[in-house]
């Protein structure tokens, strides 16, 4: 049974992941706006492995014997002035989400919730990659800079990110 405090903060991260995806959804939108296809499909794909995460977090609260408690998302940003802009919103906004996944690994610590702490470690392994994924895209944008064949060619190469089969808890 999982105790109140973590029961809440576990439904505050299922809030934060449904809005990760939410955010890069729109992302999604704003890239397919400026013709960056490949790149909407890179954020795309990121959309939904958060909607996974959320639905990961979701089922273990049920699991055990707590009550998913579901409350409004916010709405994202919707423009940004340069894909690298979003890029860069994309990694703080990761960092964010690792800073939520270390408050709940502490939190699971502090309440010795054993469980909890073997089903987090998996978080925490995926927000380095999470946070990885997102800087090298930042650092390549970076090094193209105005240049429209280099973001041509990013945007090709991100184009080739397909959904993952998701891994297992």
């Amino acid at each position: 049974m999982l105790s109140p405090n973590i029961q809440e903060a576990l439904n505050r991260q299922v809030n934060a992941e449904l809005y990760s995806s939410y955010l890069y959804l729109s992302m999604v939108a704003h890239l397919e706006s400026e013709n960056l296809r490949g790149m909407a499909q890179w954020m795309r794909v990121q959309a939904g492995e958060e909607t996974i995460h959320g639905m990961k977090i979701y089922d273990y609260i049920i699991e055990r014997g707590g009550r998913v408690t579901l409350t409004q998302i916010d709405a994202p940003k919707t423009k940004w002035a340069s894909p690298l802009k979003l890029f860069e919103d994309a990694y703080a906004h990761e960092q964010k989400v690792t800073a939520m996944i270390n408050g709940l690994m502490d939190l699971v610590i502090a309440e010795k919730d054993h469980a909890g702490h073997d089903f987090l470690e998996w978080f925490v392994t995926e927000q380095v990659e999470e946070e990885s994924a997102a800087q090298a895209v930042v650092e390549q944008l970076k090094l193209v800079g105005d240049s429209g064949v280099g973001l041509y060619m990013i945007d090709q190469q991100l184009g080739q990110r397909s959904p993952s089969a998701p891994a297992a808890e």
